[in-house]
């Protein structure tokens, strides 16, 4: 999934309980990995979707005084001004649309895969949607900010996924993300998709994680925009 990196495992994956004809890629938050929420997933599967839950290559975060953990791109700062990584995180997001192109060719077609992520995760799942040439069955962000946002003023008017159904979820009480980062973005999504397909849901008393009535909604999204096709 990263191309040379070799310190990115392979992937955490739910099976489809019979023959898969759709998927959902969840994209973990920082320092974490990919085990915890294909166990997740586990709890709220739906017999025909196969749960792929890739793990992030490890690097210096500057967030972090440079510590070394898993992280889809450098985090500078989580100020709503601070300095972003480009760079990275658009080879970050080329790595995610590599792995939906793997996706295709083993048979299900980019219209019935679900993007999503939690944190920085859903962060890099909104840029990945926005920017990519595959359309996509949908998008879960949750707890999480638009990264670059700056450059979607004209760059998603054009996108194939402007139509794509979105569930974003925020706790009220994240200490880290604070729910203000999630109420801009769902403004400025709307700015940019059909406003008309974007749901936002927020959790009171949550804080940085998810809670059960969450993974309901999860469960609900990916039953309704990935039904079973026999």
């Amino acid at each position: 999934m990263c191309g040379n990196n070799m310190s990115a495992p392979l992937p955490a994956i739910v099976p489809a309980a019979r023959k898969a004809s759709a998927a959902v890629i969840f994209l973990h938050g920082l320092g974490d990995t990919g085990h915890g929420w294909a166990e997740a997933f586990a709890g709220i599967r739906t017999p025909h979707v196969k749960y792929i839950c890739p793990h992030a290559p490890i690097m210096p975060v500057s967030l972090n005084m440079n510590m070394r953990m898993p992280s889809w791109f450098d985090i500078v700062s989580l100020s709503p001004d601070a300095a972003e990584d480009e760079s990275g995180i658009k080879r970050a997001a080329e790595n995610i649309k590599a792995l939906i192109d793997q996706e295709v060719k083993n048979g299900i077609p980019s219209t019935r895969i679900v993007l999503g992520g939690f944190s920085q995760g859903g962060a890099l799942s909104l840029y990945t949607a926005l920017t990519t040439n595959q359309k996509l069955g949908g998008v879960l962000a949750l707890s999480c900010w638009m990264p670059l946002r700056h450059s979607f003023s004209q760059a998603a008017a054009d996108t194939c996924n402007k139509d794509v159904p979105v569930l974003q979820c925020h706790g009220e009480a994240d200490p880290l993300v604070p729910l203000v980062f999630g109420r801009l973005t769902v403004e400025k999504l709307k700015t940019l998709l059909n406003p008309a397909n974007i749901t936002f849901k927020t959790y009171p008393g949550m804080p940085h994680s998810s809670c059960p009535q969450e993974m309901d909604d999860l469960k609900g999204f990916i039953e309704t925009h990935l039904p079973p096709i026999d």
